[in-house]
């Protein structure tokens, strides 16, 4: 799973002030993800680009379904509705199939 941090805890985590992180966000040295709030956060992928660590080219992939292509409708809604799901339970989702 994809751990999310807010901005307060992954300064903490890379050893940075919070004015530091707003500031690359605003220059693009580093992007943070907003929630729908507008909340900065992010997650370990950020932390490894940061510290020069390795990525293992994880992801994570959510997996909706529906009976029939008549349905093509409800399977937009489920993808819709996991996205926020999962983001509130702290995984970052990367691909929808």
């Amino acid at each position: 799973m994809n751990r999310l941090y807010s901005l307060c805890q992954f300064a903490k985590r890379v050893a940075r002030s919070i004015s530091t992180l707003r500031r690359w966000d605003a220059s693009g040295e580093l992007f943070a993800k907003k929630h729908s709030s507008g909340h900065r956060y992010y997650d370990k992928s950020d932390v490894r680009q940061l510290l020069g660590i390795e990525n293992n080219e994880r992801k994570v992939v959510v997996y909706c379904r529906v009976s029939s292509h008549s349905q093509k409708d409800d399977l937009k809604s489920q993808i819709m509705a996991i996205e926020p799901f999962c983001l509130s339970s702290g995984v970052a989702v990367d691909e929808c199939v």
